[in-house]
């Protein structure tokens, strides 16, 4: 005769924490992402004029789509909702809207030039396509999103 081992349960005081932190967790995640997309578009503004040899370098492109893909999953993977690539994709976009307009002064910090403008396009487009793949993706069984 063998008896079955039996599963061993968390303390009950761990279960009653588990929800809060875990709540915590995913604020502290979206938080994160706003915070970082804020600086993303803050540092391609910085690197959007860069030239080399007088010849402008687009680098500003790349940093856009690559922090941007990065920032759409660390949003989804944190706060596990797919809505959530809006988070950083809000405050972004707000600020190369806000970067293109001229102020009282007559100061442009976007140039319409082609970095300038493929830069918006390109940072926009990836976080559009994150969304839409966060869309399609199926759900997983765990009943996150």
């Amino acid at each position: 005769m063998s008896v079955a081992p039996q599963e061993q349960q968390p303390p009950r005081s761990s279960r009653r924490w588990r929800r809060p932190v875990d709540i915590g967790l995913r604020v502290g995640g979206g938080v994160l992402a706003v915070v970082a997309a804020t600086l993303t578009a803050v540092l391609e503004l910085l690197l959007a004029p860069l030239r080399v040899g007088g010849h402008l370098i687009g680098v500003a492109v790349l940093v856009a789509v690559a922090a941007n893909i990065a920032l759409s999953w660390f949003a989804v993977e944190t706060v596990g909702r797919r809505w959530a690539v809006a988070l950083p994709a809000l405050p972004w976009v707000a600020i190369m809207v806000i970067a293109a307009d001229r102020t009282s002064e007559g100061d442009v910090l976007l140039v319409g030039n082609w970095v300038g403008l493929t830069l918006v396009v390109g940072g926009a487009m990836t976080f559009a396509v994150m969304a839409f793949r966060s869309i399609l993706a199926s759900a997983p069984a765990s009943g996150r999103y």
